[in-house]
């Protein structure tokens, strides 16, 4: 038995399944999960020392990849001065400015602990600025664990919210309403069903939580048009696309602004970390110079400042990291399309993001998300973490590249991925 199986087994004596967050514990890929000891740069090693090339690089922060010396020096010098005081820091000021300039549809901003937190508070101050209570979603895209956004995926447009989760109260999501991504008609099903009464539509301007699935021609136009039309604040959840997709993140990519945007974990350089901002019409009702109540005492922790501050200014003067991010994620999105050529799959991305769906597709929705084949999925995993390749244990998350991945890194994972299709045609 490897220190791996030896301590999950101990892990779930002492934590539900073991683990801290669901998709760790690998069920559904047939495995234990690999306990990580340390990672640097573009690998992470696991605590029998084994190298991986990390490809899901702590869920996406990891835009500059593991141990930046720049963050790194950072954080060390602002443990110098004490962990966490409660209280205001120059630091969250300078993170605000920041913020405010590079998401130029952020008016103002507040610091919070993770996206989940950004994406309860943003609804909260959408409902607060518009009277109203109900909520527009997407099936298949993730806004957290809040009560409000574990919903089910309805079989039809107007369908409203059914808990997707025990302890959750029926009241709680019945406000929440659930459209298709990609599909605008459901979205004005929705509209017409319920005038007057849709405070906000929350979106992944990219879905990237059933996979990675691109908004189509004219779908993130057409959201932003209907929400100008019915007086509906328009969120943009971009916990994964924010300063990973560009400086601007999906809304400078796309060029659709957002009423409120949603940050996580890159704004704190892989610390714990979220932030929601947007119009200062909205913004101004949060307490407390307003109504809307929403508090924290480790919000904006000058630890997760000092990371995310020396990761954003990275980004900030070095923009020709995005334009390679672009051509590594072309890179393996052409080569994963080549290797699995003839063998029922789709590869989707956008960026530096990518997926390779075990699905014949195309794949624009959480339906077509949802043919994909598990069990194939399952298999390939296993076989590119035999291979050092550290992907997601899930079909319907994404790959995450990141500035220290090289091309010879993408062959790499290319030619693994081949020598399984390959492996698999013969039995």
């Amino acid at each position: 038995m490897g220190r791996s199986e030896g301590l999950f087994i101990k892990a779930k004596e002492l934590i539900p399944g073991g683990v801290n967050s669901p998709v760790r514990a690998c069920g559904s890929v047939g495995m234990t999960p690999r306990f990580i000891q340390r990672a640097d740069k573009q690998y992470i090693y696991d605590v029998e020392g084994n190298a991986y090339l990390d490809f899901v690089g702590s869920w996406g922060p990891m835009v500059l990849g593991h141990r930046h010396p720049a963050v790194m020096e950072a954080v060390e010098k602002a443990i110098q001065n004490g962990l966490s005081f409660g209280a205001p820091t120059e630091a969250e000021v300078e993170m605000a400015q920041l913020v405010c300039e590079l998401a130029p549809s952020v008016e103002m901003v507040r610091m919070v602990n993770s996206g989940t937190e950004a994406v309860m508070s943003a609804i909260r101050a959408a409902r607060g600025f518009t009277g109203r209570n109900k909520v527009i979603k997407f099936a298949g895209c993730y806004h957290g664990h809040s009560d409000a956004m574990l919903v089910k995926a309805g079989s039809g447009g107007l369908t409203t919210g059914v808990p997707d989760s025990a302890g959750v109260p029926g009241g709680c999501a019945q406000d929440t309403l659930t459209a298709s991504y990609n599909d605008l008609e459901s979205v004005e099903q929705l509209f017409q069903a319920y005038p007057g009464q849709i405070a906000a539509l929350i979106v992944e301007p990219v879905a990237a939580n059933m996979g990675v699935v691109e908004p189509a021609e004219g779908f993130l136009k057409g959201l932003r048009q209907l929400c100008d039309q019915n007086g509906t604040v328009l969120i943009f959840d971009e916990v994964i696309t924010g300063f990973r997709l560009a400086l601007g993140g999906a809304q400078e990519r796309y060029g659709v602004s957002a009423d409120l945007t949603t940050f996580g974990k890159i704004i704190g350089g892989g610390m714990p970390v979220g932030a929601y901002g947007g119009r200062r019409e909205i913004m101004n009702l949060v307490s407390p110079v307003g109504p809307v109540y929403q508090a924290g005492t480790l919000s904006g922790n000058p630890v997760a400042m000092a990371a995310g501050l020396a990761q954003l200014r990275l980004l900030k003067h070095h923009p020709e990291v995005y334009g390679y991010l672009d051509q590594l994620g072309e890179l393996l999105r052409a080569g994963l399309r080549k290797a699995c050529e003839g063998h029922n799959c789709t590869v989707t991305g956008v960026g530096s993001l990518a997926c390779l769906f075990f699905t014949k597709g195309p794949v624009t929705n959480y339906e077509s998300a949802k043919s994909s084949d598990t069990k194939r999925f399952a298999a390939y995993y296993r076989w590119m973490l035999e291979h050092g390749c550290y992907l997601a244990p899930s079909q319907f998350e994404a790959i995450f590249l990141c500035d220290a991945h090289t091309p010879e890194d993408i062959h790499q994972m290319v030619d693994s991925a081949k020598a399984f299709f390959q492996q698999e045609e013969q039995g």
